[in-house]
């Protein structure tokens, strides 16, 4: 009896691992090439930011783990209310490049995570 409860737990537990989101497949984005570049100071992100962009549609619910995995931590993230984060990821280099990486006004991707933690919105400061 007990087996049998192991295996019926066995069998339940692949199926909801086989239920999650898959890691999207984004052609043209280098996730190593573009976590070699923080805050975006040696100017190699733009490239990778128009492949990301093209594909954002697959992102749309994808988690913040996703994300983090295909491009690392965010430079910077800014907390909401009801659990809403955006995480922001600069694209060129500018005063986030000095030692105490002040906030920049230049170009940027941020990613908006709803109260869900999944993606809700993708898009760049200024356009690519």
């Amino acid at each position: 009896m007990l087996l049998l409860r192991l295996s019926l737990l066995s069998v339940c537990l692949l199926l909801l691992a086989a239920c999650g989101r898959s890691r999207p497949t984004l052609p043209g984005l280098n996730s190593a090439t573009w976590r070699q570049d923080p805050y975006g100071c040696r100017n190699v992100r733009v490239p990778q930011a128009k492949a990301f962009l093209k594909a954002k549609e697959q992102l749309y619910g994808s988690t913040t783990a996703t994300i983090e995995e295909l491009l690392g931590r965010p430079d910077e993230e800014e907390l909401a209310e009801q659990t809403e984060k955006t995480y922001y990821y600069y694209l060129v280099s500018g005063p986030q490049c000095a030692p105490n990486h002040q906030r920049s006004g230049v170009n940027r991707l941020s990613i908006h995570f709803g109260a869900l933690g999944t993606v809700t919105e993708v898009l760049t400061t200024q356009p690519l």
